[in-house]
């Protein structure tokens, strides 16, 4: 048998083949097909193509989170088309306005499982890499075939491997390493390749952390993303898949939502998810090939900043420290979870948002923000100046709740800084880790949250 690195296994998996060749164009059936605010306009697409039912509507994942609440008629009119899709369609992995962003939401809800193949019409569709799941973004006619056939042609992609060695030191977040790799190798330097990430940096990594790198991998260029997944993911998916199977009613429960649920009668259960998760991860070979090998050493990353406008446009805090911002953006796929938040929260907390900033903060799901509420994360923020959104992209894709003024500077949380890509072509975006965001959002000008905690 001919060594397969994870890339190489997942889509054998799902072409149904013991091995396939990097380069090779198989057809994959994929467990999970996601979509967005896009889903109307993928619905007429199907529609030309002369289908009135889906033909995997178990596999489908549909999520309004690109616009939200709704800022125009237009977008409302978009929400109740979709909302009638789901109905007619009986599709029952549908999440409204309000419970978050679609890769934070089908992690929650443990939609997604190690091993398993997600295809999005979302660039960040990676994300699920942070499991052990091959995710990869694809256009919304591809997914309209999916709807159509269940299947789609993919290639093999090359892999590369991503080796961070000891833990990061204070100070320094997955973002920034995320930032280093782009700023080293370019914007194009993973173009349609697998990247997979090892050594102890990432072992150490939270899961929470874990999901920055496969998310900020878009900006790289890549296919898919991987880190292997262990006893911590194994674990955070199988009490979250159990619960869900209870409510729903499938695999060992078979009526949905009977009883008050009682984690520790579910133990049993719980157990054997684990197992089942564990028996269906990927792993890659150890003799796998790999095109290239980039080894980083933990104690010599450092924040960064990615300057306007490309990621790619790598600086170290130091060097645009300084700079006047007049909005601060705390949240997204990549950075708007309980970790993040918590974060921004140690800086801000008894501080005020400066004079002439104003400082947005939108958790990436309803549980995270009902996190951030019970913990007090929350209250810190309003009382500081922040401003609260509900759960979504918010100002990430320039559509509303946060579109800069021409010559205004942001410092963002986000994935993505490209002229524009808040709504304004005459603002500029620099992006940064949390803890960044927030220090900045405290002083006006870019700053780390040394200048305000006065450690490190």
């Amino acid at each position: 048998m001919h060594s397969q690195t994870f890339a190489q296994k997942a889509l054998a998996r799902a072409a149904g083949l013991d091995f396939v060749e990097v380069g090779q164009v198989v057809d994959a059936r994929p467990d999970v097909v996601l979509s967005h605010n896009n889903t109307a306009d993928i619905r007429r697409t199907w529609l030309e193509f002369g289908q009135e039912r889906v033909t995997i509507p178990e596999k489908l994942a549909i999520t309004l989170d690109h616009a939200v609440p709704a800022p125009t008629t237009k977008h409302a009119q978009n929400h109740a088309e979709i909302r009638a899709f789901v109905k007619e369609q009986g599709i029952r992995n549908a999440f409204d306005v309000g419970r978050g962003i679609c890769h934070q939401v089908l992690s929650e809800e443990a939609i997604v499982l190690p091993g398993q193949l997600i295809l999005g019409a979302d660039s960040h569709t990676p994300h699920f890499g942070w499991m052990g799941a091959f995710g990869a973004g694809i256009g919304r006619t591809e997914v309209a075939t999916l709807w159509a056939t269940g299947e789609l042609w993919l290639r093999v992609p090359e892999s590369m491997r991503i080796v961070l060695e000891g833990p990061l030191p204070p100070g320094v977040t997955a973002k920034d390493f995320a930032l280093r790799i782009i700023g080293d190798l370019g914007a194009d330097g993973g173009l349609y390749a697998s990247v997979e990430f090892s050594g102890s940096g990432i072992e150490a990594l939270s899961l929470e952390s874990r999901m920055v790198l496969p998310n900020m991998m878009a900006e790289f260029g890549v296919k898919t993303a991987y880190i292997a997944p262990d006893e911590k993911v194994f674990d955070y998916l199988a009490e979250r898949k159990t619960k869900r199977d209870w409510v729903l009613g499938i695999g060992y429960f078979s009526t949905p939502g009977v009883g008050s649920f009682n984690a520790a009668s579910f133990t049993d259960e719980i157990s054997n998810t684990q197992y089942q998760l564990a028996a269906n991860a990927i792993y890659p070979d150890t003799d796998a090939t790999y095109t290239a090998e980039h080894i980083y050493s933990a104690a010599d990353l450092e924040p960064y900043v990615a300057c306007p406008h490309s990621v790619d446009k790598l600086a170290t805090l130091s060097q645009v420290a300084g700079i006047r911002v007049q909005q601060a953006f705390l949240g997204t796929c990549t950075n708007g979870r309980l970790e993040d938040i918590a974060a921004a929260v140690e800086v801000i907390r008894g501080r005020q948002v400066a004079a002439g900033t104003r400082f947005l903060v939108i958790p990436a799901s309803r549980q995270v923000l009902q996190d951030a509420l019970r913990l007090g994360y929350i209250e810190a923020l309003v009382e500081a100046g922040a401003h609260i959104g509900t759960p979504g992209c918010g100002p990430c894709m320039g559509n509303h709740m946060g579109v800069p003024a021409p010559g205004e500077v942001t410092i963002s949380s986000a994935n993505r800084n490209f002229q524009g890509r808040m709504g304004t072509r005459d603002a500029e975006v620099y992006l940064a880790n949390p803890a960044v965001v927030a220090a900045s959002a405290v002083r006006g000008v870019i700053s780390g949250p040394s200048d305000i905690l006065g450690n490190g």
